[in-house]
């Protein structure tokens, strides 16, 4: 009797489950332009694969450390790019990306200088707060000759992300 019992109760479980079936699911419509994933295209650690050569220089005799530049991010020269970091102000009127908060940024010694971009933004004027962390998209220059800039640059940048 208790096996009939189960056996009962498992085949009505069964034609229950089999009665509910999946559920029909209407696709949803997404506004593309509004709903825009962005991932990094540039990260710090490949702008961290970095090595420096000592040439001598007309305004320092005794030499100074140029980066050399890896192929890979030489290929990316003049292309769009998306990389995050932290907005660090230099003036009132630009600002650097950095890998690093303020406290322990490049400035402070606690980085190398390949852990800070230069920031031109494409509308100037923008206004961040120190170590707001943003999603950046422009233009990657780099720079391995002209050791009173930034070696890193982003162009024509607009945040996509605060």
């Amino acid at each position: 009797m208790r096996k009939i019992f189960i056996i009962t109760t498992l085949a009505v479980s069964g034609l229950f489950l089999a009665s509910v079936g999946t559920p029909s699911v209407k696709p949803v419509a997404v506004n593309t332009a509004h709903n825009v994933a962005y991932s990094d295209t540039l990260n710090w650690k490949q702008l961290a694969q970095i090595k420096y050569l000592k040439k001598p220089s007309a305004d320092y005799p005794e030499g100074v450390m140029f980066p050399v530049i890896s192929p890979t991010l030489k290929a990316k020269q003049s292309k769009t790019i998306v990389m995050s970091g932290f907005v660090i102000p230099i003036d009132e009127k630009s600002y650097a990306l950095s890998k690093n908060v303020f406290a322990s940024c490049f400035f402070c010694g606690q980085a190398g200088p390949e852990t800070i971009m230069g920031i031109k933004l494409k509308n100037p004027g923008q206004k961040f707060k120190t170590d707001q962390y943003v999603t950046l998209q422009g233009t990657f220059r780099y720079n391995d000759s002209d050791v009173e800039d930034w070696i890193y640059h982003i162009e024509n940048a607009v945040v996509v992300k605060k």
